[in-house]
C-alpha cells in the first residue's frame, strides 16, 4: 500500500524531524510512505476572518496540487470522525480489501483546511476534540498508521 501525507509547512524542530524519520523507517516494511510539504502562508498579525480565509484558500490550492490521483483522500479535521486505534486499523485494512492501494492524508496549517480541500476529501478524520500543533500532528498520524499496520499484521503493540 502507498501512503502519502500532504502537509502545510516545514518541520523546524529537530525532535519532530527525528520522530518522523523514526516512524518512516518503521513503516518501510508495511507500506511506501511519501511525505510532501507545501509552503505555509504568512498570517497577518490581528488577521480578520477574510484574511484567514484567504490564507486557508492559498494553502488549500497547494495541498490540492500535491494530492496524487487516484488516491483515497483523508483530511485531518477536528470535526471529522474519531476512531479507536483498532477501528482505524480496520479502516486501513478495509481500504486494502476494497482494492484501494493509495491513501493520502492531508494536514492543514495552523488555521486548518480550506473548504476546497475538505470537499475533495473522501473522509474526514479527527484524532481528538483537542487542538494539536499541525507539525506535531504529523508525528501523531505516522505513529497511528504504524500502530494500525502492527494491528493488521497481528503483531504486538502497546495498548
Amino acid at each position: 500500500m502507498r501512503i502519502t501525507v500532504c502537509a502545510v509547512g516545514k518541520l523546524k524542530e529537530k525532535y519532530l524531524r527525528d520522530a518522523i524519520a523514526e516512524y518512516s523507517r518503521r513503516l518501510d516494511r508495511y507500506c511506501r510512505l511519501e511525505i510532501t510539504e507545501v509552503p505555509d502562508e504568512k498570517i497577518p498579525e490581528n488577521a480578520h476572518s477574510a484574511e484567514e480565509r484567504a490564507v486557508k484558500e492559498e494553502e488549500g490550492k497547494r495541498l490540492l496540487r500535491c494530492i496524487p490521483d487516484p488516491s483515497r483522500v483523508i483530511a485531518l479535521d477536528i470535526r471529522g470522525k474519531g476512531y479507536s486505534s483498532e477501528a482505524f486499523a480496520g479502516r486501513i485494512e478495509e481500504a486494502g480489501l476494497q482494492g484501494i492501494s493509495h491513501l493520502t492524508f492531508v494536514i492543514g496549517g495552523s488555521l486548518g483546511l480550506s473548504d476546497a480541500v475538505l470537499s475533495r476529501a473522501d473522509e474526514k478524520l479527527s484524532f481528538s476534540q483537542m487542538t494539536f500543533p499541525h507539525q506535531l500532528m504529523r508525528v501523531i498520524l505516522l505513529e497511528q498508521i504504524y500502530r494500525a499496520f502492527r494491528i493488521i499484521s497481528h503483531e504486538p503493540y502497546h495498548k
